[in-house]
């Protein structure tokens, strides 16, 4: 299912969002690519939903008391992934609201199972030029410190777009205010409920 993000309705109200959030049984757990807005969009959506929302990347920093650089540097990407697979698997059975997971996450079967047995996958994507000046506004992110980031980014959405498209739900973000994307996701939930 796809939604293009849209400007709220005037009608839209704090009852509408409750009564959605009401049928929603399972944490929402976003995916995509770096920089398409998972944990900001997040943060809008859990405070809609009134609900609890967590970013798995912080959660895995908190675990490991290292950051997500030195993670890899020290360790490797396997040893981040394996990281981040027991630190999503937490956050969803401990049931919390809205879970903005990284780009990569998505992309593990067992992280990916998970996620489509016990969550509603919802796959924020975005177009590239988007991701490449969103993502240069950080200057922590791994996968792009070598090489460049529009090649590294072009080459990871292809490479990622047929684990994403797993995602019942699929939103795109556009260069513009998070809280279009959070509704739409709102909305494309409510339908696919």
């Amino acid at each position: 299912m796809s939604a293009a993000p849209s400007s709220p309705s005037p009608s839209a109200s704090g009852r509408d969002c409750a009564a959605i959030a009401a049928r929603i049984t399972r944490p929402v757990v976003l995916v995509g690519l770096m920089g398409v807005g998972k944990s900001t969009v997040g943060r809008k959506l859990a405070a809609m939903l009134g609900r609890d929302f967590v970013d798995a990347d912080e959660a895995i920093v908190e675990a490991a008391r290292r950051s997500i650089p030195e993670i890899f540097e020290t360790f490797g990407e396997a040893h981040f992934r394996d990281g981040e697979r027991r630190v999503i698997a937490r956050l969803i059975e401990e049931g919390h609201g809205v879970i903005a997971t990284g780009g990569g996450a998505f992309v593990d079967p067992a992280t990916r199972a998970a996620v489509l047995e016990k969550g509603i996958a919802v796959w924020i994507d975005c177009d590239i030029n988007t991701l490449v000046e969103r993502t240069a506004r950080r200057s922590n992110r791994p996968l792009l410190k070598n090489g460049d980031p529009r090649e590294v980014l072009t080459r990871l959405a292809a490479e990622r777009r047929p684990f994403y498209a797993e995602a019942p739900i699929r939103v795109v973000s556009e260069n513009g205010p998070h809280a279009d994307t959070a509704h739409a996701i709102l909305k494309a939930i409510d339908e696919w409920l």
